[in-house]
């Protein structure tokens, strides 16, 4: 990683043709189709208009939730990574969590994930956010060595989500698999 640079001026970088760089208004309907492949990769499904209403406020409002990565290869956006501060109260600190990171089928194996993590690892740092954490389909054996060879550690856990009703449009996000049942 580069040194001696904000995180603004390092993110934006190069491996081969592809760059890593914030994402921009500009880049929402190729980032809403990601983010559509990769709910139907993990056997999901998005709502796209709630997305096109929602994401902007939340990625690009006075005061963003979450920060979006993207590769982009020739002015062509092939993955995103998002991610947002959180507070631990085992450590009581804040953390960076990855919420999602998603390559299309063609890039994988290529650099551009290891740019997007190390692009969030800046992120982070600069910030003083001691750890990031994510987690991922146990049956994604692809995903999972690549973390492992980040030098993650993965965690035993399970992930529930609840609905609370009357307080927005949104749903929770189905387990894996769980779409439609």
């Amino acid at each position: 990683m580069r040194r001696g640079l904000s995180y603004d001026e390092r993110v934006e970088f190069l491996a081969g043709d592809v760059v890593v760089r914030p994402v921009r208004p500009r880049d929402l309907d190729a980032l809403i189709d990601l983010i559509a492949d990769h709910a139907a990769f993990e056997r999901s499904e998005v709502d796209r208009n709630h997305l096109r209403g929602a994401l902007p406020q939340n990625i690009f409002g006075e005061v963003p939730r979450a920060v979006i990565l993207v590769a982009d290869l020739d002015h062509d956006i092939v993955g995103y990574l998002a991610a947002s501060i959180e507070f631990s109260t085992w450590q009581a600190a804040e953390y960076l969590h990855m919420d999602c990171l998603y390559l299309t089928p063609e890039c994988r194996g290529q650099g551009a994930g290891r740019m997007l993590m190390d692009a969030a690892v800046l992120y982070a740092d600069e910030r003083g956010l001691g750890w990031m954490e994510w987690q991922t389909p146990d049956w994604n054996a692809y995903a999972i060595g690549f973390y492992e060879r980040l030098g993650a550690v993965a965690k035993s856990k399970v992930r529930f989500s609840l609905a609370v009703e009357g307080t927005s449009g949104a749903v929770p996000e189905p387990a894996c698999g769980d779409a439609g049942v």
